[in-house]
């Protein structure tokens, strides 16, 4: 660590325990609208169970809850970050640039990305990634040629899928949502397709072929969310043949609005997310930031309950709102409880 790192951390945690007295008595959380409605089931049981204040918590996405965990140590900034995406490199770097040195990284559970659409519109129910890709990306293989995508409706590619013109709403690029739909709906479809190896064979480099596997159309066709789940609720309710993305926690939620489409053949639910049957899920976070602990009141108390197992465990009722318990999750209580920060290890 550098000297000015060091400094800078130095200053902020004198401040901070010089200011305990006055300090905030609520734990402030933002973040990931996955994570969103069990951070608040959370909240409001500790609030009611223990003797500290309920938790502030808001939503914006994991990339802005980790960008506002970052900006420093002190009783103005926020104390965890929830994310639905492992925290990035890039993002321990600008919180060591300003003085958050020691994190603690909480694995709360599994979620599933769920396909869903208006309960009365078409029905979804044989999706591959190639669809997806097929569907969404910008360039793809007809006939053997990478070309520009003529596709206007699902059946067009997949004579199994319905005859609906495509309308897809997706996380916008700040949701951490975004990055596991990247990750193992679209580069898993652009391979299966051929898509990456005609982008190779085309004379990309395979970065750019594997970034470029990412991309989406622009004609409409696919529309980037940028607020919440909720928006995208409302997006589908006003497009009968709109397809969205969701948490399976929300989708789970909203059954009386949206049914939800297989993926692989597979139903999206906690047993086939447990069992691994189903392609499209991943673990949930939150962040701490350590230096407060000890001087925002219920920090680490907060933490513990909300991996407790009595909350999080598989009888737990965060697992009837979709949380896929964590089959480590002893594991984490106890990292939680020594205060484990990230690179520490057990």
């Amino acid at each position: 660590m550098s000297f000015t790192k060091l400094t800078v951390s130095t200053l902020a945690l004198t401040a901070l325990a010089a200011g305990t007295a006055a300090a905030r008595d609520q734990v402030q959380v933002a973040g990931s609208s996955t994570v969103l409605p069990y951070a608040s089931i959370v909240a409001e049981a500790f609030g009611e169970n223990t003797d500290f204040p309920t938790p502030v918590v808001e939503s914006g996405g994991s990339s802005a809850g980790l960008k506002r965990f970052c900006e420093g140590v002190g009783e103005n900034t926020i104390d965890v970050a929830n994310a639905s995406r492992a925290i990035r490199e890039k993002e321990i770097a600008a919180c060591a640039d300003a003085g958050v040195t020691d994190i603690i990284e909480v694995r709360i559970g599994y979620d599933g990305i769920v396909f869903a659409s208006q309960q009365s519109g078409p029905a979804f129910t044989a999706f591959e990634p190639a669809d997806i890709f097929n569907a969404l990306a910008p360039k793809v293989v007809v006939d053997g040629e990478l070309v520009d995508n003529p596709y206007t409706k699902w059946n067009e590619f997949n004579a199994d899928l319905p005859d609906a013109e495509i309308a897809a709403f997706i996380p916008g690029t700040k949701h951490g949502t975004r990055e596991v739909f990247e990750e193992k709906v679209l580069a898993a479809g652009c391979e299966v397709t051929g898509a990456m190896e005609a982008m190779v064979a085309g004379g990309m480099s395979e970065d750019d072929a594997e970034d470029a596997c990412l991309a989406v159309r622009t004609d409409g066709k696919s529309v980037d969310i940028d607020g919440d789940y909720t928006e995208t609720l409302a997006r589908i309710d006003a497009n009968p043949n709109g397809i969205g993305v969701f948490g399976l926690a929300f989708y789970e939620n909203n059954q009386d609005k949206l049914k939800v489409a297989t993926m692989s053949g597979i139903e999206p639910k906690t047993e086939t997310i447990a069992s691994g049957e189903y392609p499209v899920s991943r673990p949930l976070y939150f962040y701490i930031k350590k230096a407060h602990i000890g001087v925002i009141p219920g920090l680490k108390e907060y933490a513990q309950f909300f991996i407790s197992d009595d909350l999080a465990g598989p009888s737990g009722p965060l697992a009837n709102y979709g949380l896929v318990s964590d089959p480590e999750l002893s594991k984490t209580q106890a990292m939680v409880n020594e205060e484990k920060t990230m690179g520490e290890g057990m």
